[in-house]
């Protein structure tokens, strides 16, 4: 197997480790952070919550190495674009997700301190875990928007290198587009009360491209004729 082949399949399979990594992180995490007492909730479930943070973690640094391991290849396409998906989707995406595990482990400490306080006044405790929150979903937001358009410098590099099919690249431009707006831009705005069906829509084409792109980069690689002649 040569080296083209072994980025591909291994490009493919961090793909599917950050998808899934990031998605069981929603699960582990959202019943807690929607219970009514917050503090209690997570003083409750502290062990969820830090499995929540490591799986946020997981993603990170899977999706992190991505761009890592396709510069060689990419840069022989387009220096910038390649250099801009390191930046983007390599260095400012995982800062956007220590965001949110920082926030996430602040407030574990901070209900802690809250179960702690027993019949104390609270008040001062459920204003810093809002804080908190606000800077998680704020983290979250960043995360909505920088990773859309360092996802857009590799799907259009793909495109115009045609190192996968054209489709599959047209795909994810879409797809991105529509997450950049319907949560990116839309959340930077306090617009993000969307109905299901419209949350669905902006975000279920780029998560399904997504794998199915790391499954075809695991079974098919790169087009053989591209990388070849840039080699």
């Amino acid at each position: 197997m040569n080296y083209n082949r072994k980025t591909a399949l291994t490009v493919g399979v961090l793909f599917i480790i950050g998808t899934v990594a990031g998605s069981l992180s929603v699960v582990v995490t959202t019943p807690i952070f929607e219970a009514p007492d917050l503090l209690a909730s997570i003083a409750a479930n502290e062990n969820q919550v830090a499995l929540g943070a490591l799986l946020v973690l997981m993603m990170g640094f899977a999706l992190a190495m991505v761009p890592v391991l396709m510069y060689p290849i990419s840069k022989r396409h387009s220096v910038t674009l390649a250099l801009g998906y390191v930046v983007f989707r390599g260095g400012l995406e995982t800062v956007t997700y220590f965001g949110w595990v920082i926030s996430w482990l602040l407030l574990v400490q901070l209900s802690q301190a809250y179960v702690q306080a027993g019949a104390a006044d609270t008040s001062n405790f459920q204003a810093i875990g809002a804080l908190l929150v606000n800077a998680g979903e704020i983290s979250s937001i960043l995360t909505a928007i920088v990773f859309p358009l360092g996802a857009l410098m590799f799907y259009y590099l793909l495109y115009q290198s045609n190192l996968i099919p054209r489709w599959i690249s047209v795909w994810g431009v879409i797809g991105v587009t529509l997450h950049l707006v319907g949560t990116g831009l839309l959340g930077l705005f306090g617009l993000t009360e969307l109905p299901m069906t419209l949350q669905l829509v902006v975000v279920l084409p780029i998560f399904v491209q997504e794998m199915f792109m790391a499954v075809w980069l695991i079974a098919k690689g790169f087009n053989p004729s591209v990388v070849n002649a840039t080699a």
